[in-house]
């Protein structure tokens, strides 16, 4: 297999974000009469208006975004780097890489900045795309901006939805368990415990030289 570029999600991938969004989905849902365990399970990997219309559909999506905006920006001193998050994106400095999110532009590239993590000249987020997570776009569009078939991309992902998109865009796809168990992640290609681990696994696809 010829690996070109890495394609990174940000939340539990990057940023050690679950346990403020799982602050803000309990809030959210306790403020709105909604079970906030059900839908909690809604959220992994999808933009937040889309687990609104799922979890409560006669609310208004855009609306309620921008109330879950408001209670994320309350968190934002509360989210560091996964551990080892910095180390490999600087290992990465001469390879192909970007972000690929459900997330939104402005908070995410706050929260690098913040966390002294490196963007990649390639970003992808919820709003760039018509069809978000779990559909294959945002993966499509990353490889396009990158120069690259998806099918020479690995991507990075720790949600289910993120790792049907990335399987269905073509990409190869480790399965990252910082939030969910690896059996959950049995759509990926390879599964790791932890950055380190997805450190060895490209070196060995040649994407970093072991230091």
């Amino acid at each position: 297999m010829t690996v070109s570029a890495v394609l990174f999600d940000v939340d539990g991938v990057l940023l050690d974000s679950a346990a403020a969004h799982r602050r803000v989905w309990d809030a959210w849902s306790l403020s709105r009469g909604l079970d906030a365990e059900t839908v909690w399970r809604l959220t992994f990997g999808r933009r937040p208006e889309d687990t609104v219309t799922d979890a409560a559909a006669h609310l208004d999506p855009a609306l309620e975004r921008r109330a879950l905006d408001g209670l994320l920006a309350k968190e934002r001193d509360g989210i560091p780097p996964v551990d080892g998050a910095a180390e490999l994106l600087r290992a990465l400095s001469g390879s192909p890489w970007a972000i690929v999110t459900s997330g939104d532009r402005a908070f995410v590239e706050a929260r690098f900045a913040a966390t002294g993590l490196p963007l990649p000249a390639v970003r992808v987020y919820g709003g760039d795309v018509e069809r978000a997570k779990p559909a294959p776009d945002c993966f499509a569009l990353a490889a396009s901006r990158l120069g690259v078939d998806p099918s020479a991309c690995v991507v990075v992902e720790d949600a289910p939805a993120g790792i049907r998109a990335a399987v269905a865009a073509g990409c190869t796809v480790i399965g990252l368990t910082t939030t969910h168990p690896a059996a959950a992640l049995g759509e990926a290609h390879l599964c790791a415990s932890s950055l380190g681990e997805v450190r060895e696994l490209l070196v060995a696809r040649g994407l970093l030289v072991d230091a």
